[in-house]
């Protein structure tokens, strides 16, 4: 069994004979599109109360820096979680807003968020 093989096996619930992490983990891909202090934050303040700007998105994470929330921005909308609206409007208006790719992700996130509350009562 390839390790792409074993990582679909994985990802499919099967039993594999062989540790796919070694060289290829999907749980490691996907956390990398979403770890750190400040992504989940972003997707879940966009998932809450829709479509945002900037400085919204700034009022609503409390303690992110404007580096941390523009370089957090550009990386989930390269990863395709969220969407970049710019207007040709003077002042310029700029809108994020969640893509059907994280729209998939949010349950996930939510039943995560569930079993955090229940392992921190125990």
């Amino acid at each position: 069994m390839s390790v792409t093989e074993a990582g679909r096996a994985l990802c499919e619930g099967k039993v594999c004979p062989k540790c796919p992490c070694m060289a290829y983990c999907p749980l490691e891909s996907a956390m990398r599109l979403i770890g750190g202090k400040w992504k989940v934050p972003i997707l879940c303040a966009l998932h809450q109360d829709g479509t945002a700007r900037y400085n919204e998105l700034k009022r609503k994470i409390r303690g992110i820096t404007n580096t941390m929330l523009a370089s957090s921005l550009k990386e989930l909308e390269e990863y395709g979680l969220i969407q970049r609206r710019q207007y040709a409007e003077m002042p310029v208006r700029v809108e994020y807003t969640l893509t059907s790719a994280c729209d998939e992700l949010m349950p996930i996130l939510n039943r995560l968020a569930r079993w955090g509350i229940n392992a921190a009562r125990q």
